[in-house]
């Protein structure tokens, strides 16, 4: 364990590092070691496609796409924190600002290809041709682990993807994923014919197996191993239970919607029995037939995604709230990138990197409403520029991970972030 004074050390050299540079730390950005965060688990909802800052978070004056002029799609509407502003259509947010902050100057510049800029709100990092980085929620497995021993330390409620992956971190900090929440994850679940007799002739195969393998096995071959016994373990009837929604009360399963809000219900549900970090993906995109990448026609219907996500998040955050969750868990909401202000063709958007929003709420923060200033039409950044590794920072040190440790690939140093630093604001 470091010292108080090895820690302020360090602290120095590194202020003094960039003085000596000729560059200083961005206002509210201090080394991790000055956040102690109190959170014990993330729920992250990931937007996929790009979530427009300027018609959600982030609203400027109202646009106009038939004109091209360029603006907000919608109103802007008060919230519980004076001087934040929020698109109408999230109204049930509005009252609950007050237990969120919208980090309105996040910024990367890839925003040419999707799956680029998703890895990159993913790792943190951009790709490497060398190297495959973990992803954040790999990180929290990795760094935390369950909290409970009977449980996945990171679960997915979407579609697997190698950027949600735990890449050199190895096949243990991977996740456990579903895509419907009416019946948990399927490769849990035993097939038709599977008796217990039958199961347990294969453990036993299995048992086999493992001692006709030399003792200096290979770590791939030992995480595999290890995943193979926590999915047996999983499989039984105390995990699954947690996945049976229908033991919730109906009111507060209607409060939450459609398939969409019952991901948020059950990530509610698998923080009680002990994950660590959940992703929830939202990627409905028969609500608008474009889902988040609203170009063109897409952006017509926008305005029921931004109600669904209006309605579930409110409804987790003040049932987390209800049930003293809330200041234990940070909710996390991300996206690959931002939108600009100005309209295409047939009056959608296209993408921006430049300045957009990402959002925390819950988790024992000090909370704003709002971080940082963009320009009158959220396309510039102003004040507090919070780079994907400060934000990464931020969600690590939320959640007591330090973020001036180094990480392993093989014998390869690795920084847990890309350098970033907390806003540590958030923490005081």
């Amino acid at each position: 364990m470091k010292s108080t004074t090895n820690m302020n050390r360090r602290a120095c050299l590194a202020s003094g590092t960039a003085v000596a540079a000729g560059w200083a730390l961005p206002s509210g950005l201090l080394p991790a070691t000055e956040a102690a965060g109190k959170a014990e688990h993330v729920i992250s909802i990931w937007l996929g496609g790009g979530m427009g800052q300027v018609d959600t978070f982030d609203p400027k004056r109202r646009g106009d796409p038939k004109t091209k002029q360029p603006g907000s799609y919608y109103d802007a509407i008060e919230t519980a924190v004076q001087g934040v502003q929020v698109c109408e259509h999230l109204s049930q947010m509005a009252p609950l600002m007050d237990r969120v902050t919208a980090v309105r100057t996040v910024h990367h510049k890839v925003i040419d290809e999707h799956a680029a800029a998703t890895n990159r709100m993913h790792t943190g990092r951009p790709i490497s041709g060398t190297i495959t980085y973990p992803s954040i929620g790999s990180i929290v497995a990795h760094q935390r682990g369950a909290a409970d021993p009977g449980v996945p330390a990171y679960v997915l409620i979407g579609y697997p993807n190698v950027t949600r992956g735990p890449g050199f971190l190895g096949a243990k900090y991977g996740y456990l994923y579903l895509t419907d929440t009416r019946q948990g994850p399927a490769g849990l679940s035993r097939a038709a014919g599977i008796t217990p007799q039958r199961q347990a002739r294969r453990a036993r195969f299995l048992d086999v197996l493992r001692q006709s393998v030399r003792p200096g096995r290979g770590r791939r071959l030992r995480d595999y191993d290890a995943a193979i016994q926590q999915s047996l373990q999983l499989s039984g009837p105390a995990f699954a239970s947690v996945f049976q929604l229908d033991r919730e009360p109906p009111q507060l399963r209607s409060r939450y919607g459609g398939e969409f809000g019952q991901r948020c219900l059950l990530s509610r549900r698998l923080i009680e029995r002990g994950v660590r970090f959940i992703e929830v993906s939202h990627n409905l995109n028969f609500l608008n037939g474009a889902g988040w990448d609203v170009h063109n026609e897409g952006i017509q219907r926008q305005h029921k995604l931004i109600q669904e996500l209006d309605t579930a998040v409110s409804a987790l955050l003040i049932d987390l709230q209800a049930k003293r969750l809330l200041d234990k868990t940070l909710v996390v909401i991300t996206t690959e990138f931002g939108r600009p202000p100005e309209f295409d063709s047939a009056g959608g958007r296209g993408h921006q990197g430049t300045a957009f929003t990402c959002v925390l709420a819950g988790g024992g923060l000090a909370h704003h409403g709002a971080w940082g200033e963009t320009d009158e039409l959220s396309k510039k950044i102003v004040s507090q520029p919070i780079g994907v590794p400060d934000f990464f920072a931020t969600v690590l040190a939320a959640v007591g991970v330090d973020n001036t440790k180094e990480l392993y690939a093989g014998e390869r140093p690795v920084p847990i972030t890309d350098r970033g630093r907390p806003i540590t604001e958030l923490f005081s």
